[in-house]
C-alpha cells in the first residue's frame, strides 16, 4: 500500500466524489480510466462546435459563452487583392431551431476588430 501523504493533489475543478473514486482504483483500472477519458474528450471535440471556416476564411478565435459563440475571423479573396486578408471581424453566432425541425447557425456581424495600434 502507498503512503497517502505523498498522493498527488488533484487539479481544481474535479469533484471531490470523483477524486475519492479515482483514489480507490488499481493501476490497471486507472489506465483504463485514462483511455476512456481520452476517448470521451476526443468525442466531445469532434461533436463540439459546428462552427467551421468557409472557403477563404480563417477563424482567429472562437470563444463559447452562454447562449452564443463569439467568433473572430478574417477573409482572403481572389489572388491579386492588395488588401488581403480582410478583417478581422467579430461575430456572435447562435444555434437556432428551424420551424421545420433541425437547427442552423445565425451569424450576427458586430464589426471590425481593431488592433491595439489602431
Amino acid at each position: 500500500m502507498t503512503d497517502s501523504s505523498n498522493a498527488p493533489t488533484p487539479p481544481e475543478g474535479i469533484p471531490d466524489h470523483l477524486v475519492a473514486e479515482l483514489n480507490k482504483l488499481s493501476p490497471e483500472e486507472l489506465r483504463n480510466t485514462i483511455i476512456h477519458a481520452q476517448e470521451l474528450l476526443q468525442f466531445q471535440e469532434e461533436t463540439g462546435s459546428p462552427i467551421e471556416p468557409g472557403p477563404g476564411e480563417d477563424i482567429i478565435r472562437a470563444t463559447e459563452h452562454e447562449g452564443y459563440t463569439e467568433v473572430v475571423k478574417q477573409y482572403s479573396c481572389a489572388e491579386g487583392c492588395d488588401n488581403c486578408p480582410h478583417g478581422p471581424y467579430l461575430y456572435h453566432v447562435r444555434e437556432e431551431s428551424r420551424p421545420e425541425g433541425g437547427t442552423h447557425l445565425h451569424w450576427t456581424f458586430l464589426g471590425k476588430v481593431l488592433s491595439d495600434d489602431q
